[in-house]
C-alpha cells in the first residue's frame, strides 16, 4: 500500500507590513541551500529610513569637514556619524495579527503601566484609562507603530516643554502628538512625546485612514516616550522595566478570560 501523500499547507508569515503566504509542499528530498558568509553580512545590516538621509548626509559633511583641522575632530564625527545610522534604522518586526492583543509602539522600557487620564486635546473625556507607557533613549529605535488596528479618527499635535520624558508629569506638559484609533476593541490612543533631546516629532499617518496592527506611523528624533491608552476592557500583559519591541512585544490584551501577569526581577 502506498503512503498517502501529504497535502500542502500554508505558512502564513508577516513581511513589510502584509501577509505573505508560503507554500509548504510535499517533501522533494532537497535541502536547502547552506546560509553563505554573503547572507549572514546582508541579514546583518538594518534598513535605513529616509527620515534618517538628510542628517546622515549632514553628519558626513561636517565629519569631512572637520576631519581636514585635525584627525581627532575627524574621529569623533565618524563615531556621530555611525551613531545617526544606527538611530535611523528600520528593521522589520514581526507583528502578532490577532485583534484580541496590543502591541508595542516602539522600541525602549516600559516605564508606566496604570490608570491615567488621556491629554484633554483627543477629545477622549476626564475619566481613566489604562495607560502603559515606552521610554525610548537615544539608542532605541525609534520608529513608532500602531499599536491595534483600526481607523484613525483624530491626530492632534500640542506643542509644550521638553522635560525629561521619563517623567510622568510629561504626558501633560511635553510636546505631544496624539493618534485616536477606533478599534474592533474600543478607542485606543497613542500619544508621541518629545524627551529632554528630542525636539522633532514626526507622523505621517493621516486622519480617516485605517491602519494596520504594527504598521509604522511615525517616529520622534533622538530620545522621546510613546504612551498608549487603553478602555478598561484590556488587561496589562508587561510590567514597568520591561523591555519592549516595537511591533512585536504584547502590552495588553482584550478580554475577560486574560489576567495580570506576575513577574519576577532577576
Amino acid at each position: 500500500m502506498s503512503p498517502r501523500p501529504r497535502s500542502s499547507s500554508p505558512i502564513v508569515a508577516l513581511r513589510g507590513g502584509g501577509l505573505s503566504a508560503i507554500e509548504a509542499g510535499p517533501e522533494t528530498g532537497t535541502t536547502p541551500s547552506p546560509m553563505t558568509l554573503l547572507d549572514t553580512i546582508k541579514n546583518t545590516f538594518v534598513p535605513i529610513h529616509r527620515e534618517g538621509y538628510p542628517f546622515i548626509a549632514a553628519f558626513g559633511a561636517a565629519t569631512l569637514f572637520l576631519g581636514y583641522f585635525s584627525s581627532i575632530l575627524f574621529w569623533l564625527g565618524l563615531i556621530l556619524t555611525g551613531w545617526c545610522i544606527y538611530f535611523y534604522r528600520d528593521p522589520e518586526r514581526v507583528t502578532p495579527v490577532d485583534d484580541r492583543l496590543v502591541v508595542s509602539p516602539a522600541d525602549g522600557m516600559v516605564s508606566a503601566v496604570g490608570p491615567a487620564v488621556p491629554p484633554r486635546e483627543l477629545g477622549l473625556g476626564t475619566g481613566e484609562m489604562t495607560r502603559i507607557s515606552v521610554f525610548m533613549n537615544v539608542f532605541s529605535c525609534h520608529i513608532n507603530r500602531a499599536p491595534v488596528r483600526g481607523r484613525i479618527t483624530r491626530i492632534e499635535h500640542r506643542p509644550g516643554k521638553f522635560l525629561n520624558a521619563e517623567l510622568d508629569k510629561a504626558s501633560s506638559e511635553n510636546e505631544r502628538n496624539g493618534l485616536v484609533i477606533d478599534s474592533p476593541n474600543g478607542t485606543v490612543a497613542a500619544v508621541q512625546i518629545a524627551g529632554l533631546v528630542a525636539r522633532r516629532i514626526v507622523c505621517w499617518a493621516e486622519q480617516g485612514g485605517s491602519i494596520g496592527i504594527g504598521e509604522r506611523f511615525g517616529l520622534i528624533r533622538f530620545g522621546s516616550r510613546v504612551d498608549v491608552f487603553l478602555p478598561s476592557n484590556a488587561v496589562p500583559r508587561v510590567a514597568v522595566g520591561q523591555t519592549a519591541v516595537g511591533g512585536e512585544t504584547v502590552l495588553a490584551e482584550f478580554g475577560g478570560a486574560a489576567v495580570a501577569p506576575l513577574v519576577r526581577i532577576s
